[in-house]
Parts: structure tokens; sequence; C-alpha cells
């Protein structure tokens, strides 16, 4: 079987939505197929965070599920993905994922990720941290997942906050052996060649 370049995409309501439109533009870049799923709260922060409008960012998407369809093809392993990332990662998610006990199509299809030993990506937005998202998140990379929060590298200079954004996603589609050219690489001279939106 041939290894297909689609990821699924998961945008959850935690603060910090710009992380995973970028994502869908820079995997649009690529060329990778992209399957996403979008929490009701991840739809109200994208109007609270944002000047887009819903149905734009779901353009952006080569397919679109809802939340409570759990009969879509991203609930299932044999539908093959490269993995998902959910971008930004709420805690409610990280938790929901971490016990395996899923209550939609987006914490299924992180679930099934896992089960089938493809690569899960989360990017966690919360701070501070008490013991018990700590737990989830060591439950989680236990499980396979990585934890990524999108923190900032100052090293790389940045200007604005697109600059940060692209760099935490940059950063992220590395893990999948992907380039964008939007990370500004330590010991490089050079800067990110960015794809402008």
């Amino acid at each position: 079987m041939n290894e297909n370049k689609r990821m699924i995409v998961g945008i959850t309501g935690a603060s910090g939505v710009a992380y995973g439109i970028r994502l869908l533009e820079a995997l649009r870049a690529l060329k990778v197929e992209t399957h996403l799923v979008i929490t009701k709260a991840g739809e109200m922060t994208i109007g609270y965070e944002t000047d887009r409008k819903l149905a734009a960012i779901r353009g952006l998407a080569d397919q679109v599920y809802a939340i409570a369809n759990v009969a879509a093809p991203i609930a299932s392993g044999s539908f093959p993905t490269l993995g998902m990332v959910v971008a930004p990662c709420s805690v409610r998610t990280l938790s929901e994922i971490a016990t395996g006990v899923t209550s939609n199509l987006l914490t299924r299809a992180a679930d099934v990720v896992l089960k089938d030993r493809r690569r899960l990506v989360l990017m966690l937005r919360e701070t501070p941290l008490h013991l018990g998202h700590l737990r989830a998140m060591t439950a989680v990379t236990e499980m396979g997942a990585i934890v990524a929060p999108p923190v900032p590298a100052f090293y790389a200079k940045p200007t604005s906050v697109e600059d940060i954004v692209d760099h935490s996603v940059g950063r992220v589609l590395d893990l999948f052996g992907l380039d964008a050219g939007l990370v500004r690489r330590w010991g490089e001279t050079s800067g990110p060649t960015r794809r402008r939106r």
C-alpha cells in the first residue's frame, strides 16, 4: 500500500487557533491532503481570535467533518494518514485522549492515530499546569503522542506574531518530515523562505 500524503488537523477551543489555520495553509502549500475537524468551542474561538469566516477556514481543508460524525473516514484505522495534529489542543481534549474514552470525532480520530501507531502531535495551549494536566501529558506521551506546546523560539528573532506562529507550525511539520520553509534554524545564516498567504 502506498503511503498517502494525508494529514488530520484538529482545532479545539483553546486560545491559539492561528496555529491550526496556519497549519492548514502550510499543508496546502506542501500539497498534503488535509482532513479537518473543529470542536464547537474551536468554532467559537475562531470568532473571538480572528476576523476570518469559519467557511473560509474550512475552505483551506480538502475535507471537513462535523464534530459528531463518528462514522467519518478518519474514525477508522483503515483510512491511511501521516497522522494528526491538534492545533491548538485544549486540556479537555488532551485529557480525553489520555483516557481513551472519546466523545467526539476529534478525540476518536486521535485515538485511532495512536492505536495504529501513527504520529499524533498535540499543540497544548495552557499555563500554568497543575498535577492533573502533567499526568495527562505523561499518559499521552506514554501512549505515543508528542506534546508540543507552541513555545516561541527567540533565537529566530521574530518580529511579529506571524513569525512566532510560523516557527511553531514549521517545527511541528518537522516531526512529520515535512519542510514548509517556515523555520529559521539554529546555526543557519539564512532565514525562512516564508510562503506568503
